[in-house]
C-alpha cells in the first residue's frame, strides 16, 4: 500500500482525511509546526508524527498532501519537490481519498459541521467532518461501506472536489471572499457549480441566494416547515424538539432555532437512504460536536460553555441558544468571553460584532488570533465601548472557574452564572486548561 506524508497534519480537517486513509490501509506519516493534542492523538493511533517541519521527515513517500495553511517555502514541500515527489494540496487530494464513494457531501458558512455530525449519526457508513464529534469521539469514523458523509469547504473551493451523489447546503452566506476575489458571482458560481455535481440536492431554500436558484432539489423552507418548536434541558443538557413538515415529531441535541434546521437538513438528506422510523431513531445517536455549544462545567451555580462561534451571524444564533438555556435553568448572569479570529474577519465584520453580543451582562474580550495574518488596526475600545468591556491577555481555568487579569492589573474569577467563550482560536485550550 503506498505511503502517504501529511504536512499540517494537526489541522481539524488534514487530520481527519489522515485517519481515513490510514484507515484504508495506507502508510502515513505526517507533521506540524508544533506538538497539539490532536498530533499526540495522531501517534497514539499508530502514525508517525514529526514536530517541528524538518526536510528529514520527507524520506520515500509516494506522495505528499499538504493544508492549505502551508506556504511554498515550507521546507518539507520544497524537499519533496525537489526529490520529484507528487505534491497535492487537500483540495487536490480529494479525488483520490473520495475515490469510488458514494459521497454524502454538506456546505455551508454555517452549520456545516453540526450538519455533517447529524448526518453521520443518521446513515451508516465513513464520515470525514472538520469538528470532533462527540457520538464517536474523532472527527472521523471508518466504516467498510460504500457511503461516506463528508464535510465540504468552500473556504478554498475544495467542495468542488468531493464528487458529491448527495449535496446539502445550509446557507450560503459570504465568507473567505479572498478566494474569490471579493467577487460574490464568482463565489455563487462555485456554489451552483457544487450543487450541479450531485444527483441529489438539499438546500436551505430561505437562503437569500439558494432561494433563486432554479435547480432539481429538496427544499427547506425553515420558517414554514418547522413547526411548534420547543426546548428541553435535562441533567443540564440542551434538546430541540420540533415537527418537520409532515413527517412528524423529531428531537435532537442542542438548543435552539439554527439545531432545527440544521437536523432537517440532515433528516431530509436521510429520508432519501433510509426510512423514516429508523431515522427518527438515529437522530438519538447525536450527542453534538466539540466546541459547538460544549458545556464543560455545569452546576447550579456555575456553567462553562465553549463554542466555535467565530463570525456575528453564529455568535448571534448561539447566544439566541444560550438566553433559552439560562431561562429554563433560571440563570440571570451570563458573561461572553470573545476572541476574535483572524484580522480580516474581524475588520470586513466589525459593525456586525459590534452588535451581537447584545443582551450579556459582561463582556470579556482577548486579543485578536492572527492565524498567520498581518495585524490590521481595529479600535476595539471604541466599537465595543456600549458594553463597557474588559480586556486581556489571557484566561485561566482554575478548578472550576475561569481566572484572568486585566489591562490594570485586577484580578477576575468567574465562578458563578453562565459564561460561554467564543472563537476559534486558540481560547478552547485556555477554557479547558487541563481538563
Amino acid at each position: 500500500m503506498k505511503k502517504v506524508h501529511f504536512i499540517g497534519i494537526g489541522g481539524i480537517g488534514i487530520s481527519a482525511i489522515a485517519r481515513f486513509l490510514n484507515e484504508k490501509g495506507y502508510t502515513i506519516s505526517g507533521s506540524d509546526i508544533a506538538e497539539s493534542k490532536t498530533t499526540r492523538q495522531l501517534q497514539n493511533e499508530g502514525i508517525e508524527v514529526i514536530t517541528p517541519h524538518c526536510a528529514n521527515a520527507i524520506k520515500d513517500q509516494d506522495f505528499v498532501i499538504y493544508s492549505a495553511a502551508i506556504k511554498d517555502d515550507n521546507i518539507e514541500l520544497v524537499t519533496a519537490r525537489q526529490k520529484g515527489i507528487e505534491c497535492l494540496s487537500r483540495k487536490e487530494a480529494l479525488p483520490m481519498v473520495l475515490d469510488e464513494k458514494k459521497v454524502f457531501a454538506i456546505a455551508g458558512a454555517h452549520g456545516k459541521s453540526t450538519t455533517t455530525a447529524m448526518l453521520s449519526s443518521l446513515i451508516e457508513g465513513s464520515a470525514i467532518i472538520g469538528a470532533i464529534s462527540k457520538q464517536f469521539g474523532s472527527n472521523m469514523r471508518y466504516e467498510n461501506s460504500q457511503n461516506i458523509v463528508f464535510e465540504a469547504d468552500e473556504s478554498d473551493s475544495s467542495f468542488l472536489n468531493s464528487n458529491p451523489y448527495l449535496a446539502v447546503v445550509t446557507n450560503a452566506e459570504p465568507e473567505h471572499m479572498e478566494h474569490y476575489d471579493n467577487d460574490l458571482a464568482k463565489f455563487h458560481a462555485a456554489y451552483r457549480g457544487f450543487l450541479e455535481r450531485a444527483k441529489v440536492r438539499v438546500i436551505n431554500a430561505e437562503d437569500d441566494f439558494l432561494g433563486t436558484l432554479k435547480i432539481d432539489a429538496i427544499r427547506l423552507y425553515p420558517s414554514k416547515d418547522i413547526t411548534e418548536m420547543s426546548m428541553v434541558v435535562r441533567d443540564y443538557e440542551p434538546y430541540t424538539s420540533f415537527n418537520l413538515k409532515n413527517l412528524g415529531k423529531f428531537e435532537a441535541y442542542g438548543m435552539g432555532e439554527h439545531i432545527a434546521i440544521d437536523a432537517s437538513l440532515a433528516i431530509l438528506a436521510a429520508l432519501d437512504e433510509l426510512p423514516l422510523k429508523q431515522v427518527r431513531q438515529n437522530l438519538a445517536n447525536y450527542k453534538g460536536i466539540k466546541k459547538r455549544f460544549d458545556i464543560l462545567k455545569a452546576d447550579k451555580n456555575f456553567i462553562l460553555i465553549d463554542d466555535y462561534a467565530h463570525h456575528p451571524t453564529e455568535i448571534k444564533a448561539t447566544l439566541k441558544s444560550v438566553f433559552e438555556y439560562a431561562k429554563l435553568l433560571g440563570i440571570s448572569r451570563i458573561v461572553g468571553i470573545f476572541q476574535p479570529h483572524r484580522y480580516t474577519r474581524l475588520s470586513a465584520n466589525i459593525d456586525e460584532f459590534a452588535k451581537c453580543f447584545d443582551g450579556v451582562s459582561e463582556l470579556v474580550i482577548l486579543p485578536v488570533y492572527a492565524a498567520g495574518e498581518s495585524v490590521i488596526e481595529v479600535d476595539m475600545r471604541e466599537k465595543f465601548k456600549s458594553y463597557a468591556p474588559i480586556f486581556t491577555d489571557k484566561i485561566q481555568r482554575l478548578d472550576d472557574a475561569i481566572e484572568f487579569v486585566d489591562e490594570y492589573g485586577v484580578k477576575h474569577r468567574l465562578d458563578n452564572g453562565l459564561v460561554i467563550g467564543f472563537g476559534a482560536g486558540d481560547i478552547s485550550v485556555q477554557l479547558r486548561g487541563k481538563k
